[in-house]
């Protein structure tokens, strides 16, 4: 694949997105032990055994996780580009059982991937989508609130990014091999491929809890890249508040001044408390009121910061 032409009419069309089909796959990828996210360590303790378990049982779950799912890759077909912004669970497979056997099997063999036997029969998508439809009762759906908090305020982080900074801001440090290499091209992975256009095309970028990112495609409509949910934001450390705080302030309004140990916008505070922007910015105005935040403008966003005063508080234990 490596580079990506990305026309000015492309980007200002890209968009970032949640996926949970896509967090399904990459709880399966942390599951084979490829990689998850610290703050994911206890959930990873407390189902991995249960979908190993699956593996040793199951022959047609174990050739599928083999034949699709490898480090910094997963097949095309296991995981549709998401056509909506914040898209459902079964919305994302929709797309998936539009795939014919046939075109799965003949994307894996283009990929150099071999087709084990029990792979080809003409129910693979339906036994596909079961094995995906597991995984998510299993252990996506119970914590998705949670994981889609968490995904909306990297896409916070990296919309406010994009204001400020443009495109090469937005996307520094998302993923190890990409980055702009001038005159629109976007290199997208150190393969040598000859550049594909992506005019026409809808480019988006899919935050995953995984370490390990990938690329997938609908060819020629639609082209994805999905990155490590990284920064701040994602660090569980910093959503907690002082239980002495919170008996002071209350506790929304404590959790509040605790997320300010950097800098924020209200609408990151949205993304990484769970409340809304009223709820916030009532609380935000009292805490200036008293002295307890400052806030400051930055380009288009305004930005909401701890005092002295306030720093002294949101750090007592």
């Amino acid at each position: 694949m490596g580079v990506w032409i990305v026309g000015a009419d492309v980007l200002a069309a890209g968009r970032f997105a949640v996926s949970p089909l896509t967090e399904t796959v990459a709880a399966m990828k942390a599951f084979a032990g490829k990689g998850t996210h610290p703050a994911q360590r206890a959930w990873l303790e407390a189902w991995a055994p249960v979908y190993r378990q699956r593996l040793r049982d199951d022959p047609f779950t174990a050739a599928l996780v083999e034949a699709t799912l490898r480090p910094r890759w997963v097949a095309d077909f296991l995981v549709t580009p998401p056509v909506d912004a914040d898209g459902t669970f079964d919305g994302d497979l929709a797309r998936l059982r539009a795939t014919t056997p046939d075109d799965a099997r003949a994307q894996l063999r283009a990929e150099g991937v071999p087709v084990p036997d029990i792979l080809g029969g003409p129910d693979l998508i339906d036994r596909t989508a079961d094995v995906l439809t597991w995984v998510w009762d299993l252990a996506v759906r119970p914590d998705w609130p949670h994981r889609r908090r968490l995904l909306q305020a990297d896409i916070v982080a990296r919309s406010h990014q994009l204001a400020t900074g443009g495109w090469a801001a937005a996307l520094l440090g998302m993923r190890p091999d990409m980055h702009w290499a001038g005159d629109g091209r976007l290199q997208v992975n150190a393969y040598d491929h000859p550049p594909v256009d992506l005019t026409g095309a809808q480019l988006s970028f899919v935050p995953t809890l995984s370490r390990d990112g990938w690329i997938c495609l609908d060819a020629p409509h639609r082209y994805v890249v999905v990155y490590p949910c990284a920064g701040f934001l994602a660090d569980p450390a910093v959503v907690v508040a002082p239980a002495a705080l919170s008996r002071l302030l209350g506790p929304v309004r404590a959790l509040v001044l605790a997320h300010l140990n950097t800098s924020k916008t209200p609408t990151q505070l949205c993304a990484v408390t769970g409340y809304g922007l009223g709820t916030v910015g009532g609380h935000l105005r009292v805490l200036l009121d008293a002295g307890l935040v400052q806030r400051r403008r930055t380009g288009r966003a305004v930005l909401y910061y701890r005092t002295p005063r306030g720093e002294d508080l949101g750090t007592e234990g």
